[in-house]
C-alpha cells in the first residue's frame, strides 16, 4: 500500500492521481506523464493558478524595485502620492519600456514583453496588482493556469504592439496584459450565455467600460494598450477555449512554456542588459 501511494503522482496536465509508471495518462493521454522533465518545479508552479499569480505579482513587484534602485539617489522620492516612489526615465528606459522610441531607436522588440513587469509609481502597480488579483483567479478557474498566463502573456505583447502601431512613444504597465484576462473574460461570458455567462460578461464588461472613461478623463493614460488588450484577450480565448469546451491540453502547456522561458528570458537580459548600460 506504502508502495502504490509512492508511486502515485499528479498528472501534470491534468490533475488527476495517477501511477508515475503509467507510459500515457489514461485521462488526458499526456506521453510520459511522470517524467522528471514533465514534473519539475517549475511545471508545478506553473499547474497551480494560485502560486502562479503569486509569481507574476512577485516577479511585478521585485522588477518595480529594481527600477527604484536603477534610478540616481532615489531623487524620485516624492510626499505626491501621484509621483511617490516613482523610478526615473532612464531606469525605465534600460529595463524594458516599450513604444515608438525603444523599439525604433533602440531597436528593442523584446520591451514589448519587459513592458509589462514595469511601473511608473507606487499607485500604479498597487492598482495593477489589485485588478490582476481581482481578475486573474476567474480566469484561472475557467481557462485553467496554462492558458491563463499565456493570455496574460501573449495579450500583454498585444496591447503593447497596438499602442506602438498608434505611435504611442513610452509606455509601461501590467495594464495591458490585465486587460488580456478582462478580454478572456468577456469572450467567456459571452461565448458560454446563461445565468452565470451573462453574469460574468454584465460584471467584466462594466469594468472595461469604467477603464475607458477613466483613460479618457486622466492624461496620460494608454489606451490603445488597453483596447489592444482587450482585443487580444478576446481572440487568445477563443482561439485557446475554455474549460467548459475543452480541458487544457498538453499543447496548452507548451505555449505556457514558451510564454514563461520567453518572459524570464527577457527580464534576465533587461537587468543584465541595464546593468551594463548604467555602469558605461
Amino acid at each position: 500500500m506504502k508502495n502504490n501511494q509512492k508511486n502515485s503522482i499528479l498528472c501534470p496536465n491534468c490533475r488527476r492521481l495517477i501511477s508515475a509508471d503509467e507510459p500515457s495518462c489514461p485521462y488526458c493521454g499526456i506521453i510520459r506523464p511522470g517524467s522528471r522533465m514533465k514534473n519539475n518545479a517549475l511545471s508545478r508552479i506553473s499547474a497551480d493558478g494560485d502560486r502562479l499569480i503569486r509569481l507574476i505579482i512577485y516577479t511585478n513587484i521585485a522588477m518595480y524595485v529594481i527600477t527604484l534602485l536603477f534610478s540616481p539617489g532615489f531623487r524620485h522620492f516624492s510626499l505626491n502620492l501621484i509621483s511617490m516612489l516613482s523610478p526615473s526615465d532612464r531606469s525605465l528606459v534600460l529595463l524594458g519600456a516599450t513604444g515608438t522610441i525603444p523599439i525604433d531607436r533602440l531597436h528593442r522588440w523584446w520591451s514589448l514583453i519587459a513592458a509589462n513587469y514595469l511601473h511608473g509609481g507606487i499607485l500604479h502597480i498597487f492598482f495593477n496588482m489589485a485588478a490582476l488579483r481581482q481578475i486573474a483567479p476567474l480566469i484561472n478557474r475557467e481557462y485553467g493556469p496554462y492558458r491563463m498566463f499565456s493570455i496574460y502573456t501573449i495579450g500583454g505583447v498585444t496591447g503593447f504592439a497596438a499602442s506602438y502601431v498608434a505611435g504611442v512613444s513610452l509606455t509601461i504597465g501590467a495594464s495591458a496584459a490585465v486587460c488580456a484576462l478582462i478580454g478572456a473574460a468577456l469572450y467567456y461570458g459571452k461565448s458560454r450565455g446563461g445565468l452565470y455567462g451573462q453574469a460574468i460578461y454584465r460584471q467584466i464588461g462594466g469594468w472595461a467600460i469604467g477603464l475607458f472613461v477613466f483613460g479618457f478623463i486622466i492624461p496620460g493614460i494608454n489606451n490603445w494598450g488597453h483596447g489592444g488588450g482587450i482585443l487580444g484577450g478576446v481572440l487568445l480565448g477563443f482561439l485557446l477555449g475554455y474549460n467548459e469546451k475543452t480541458k487544457e491540453r498538453f499543447h496548452h502547456r507548451i505555449i505556457a512554456g514558451i510564454c514563461m522561458a520567453a518572459t524570464l528570458i527577457t527580464l534576465g537580459w533587461a537587468v543584465i542588459s541595464g546593468c551594463y548600460f548604467r555602469m558605461m
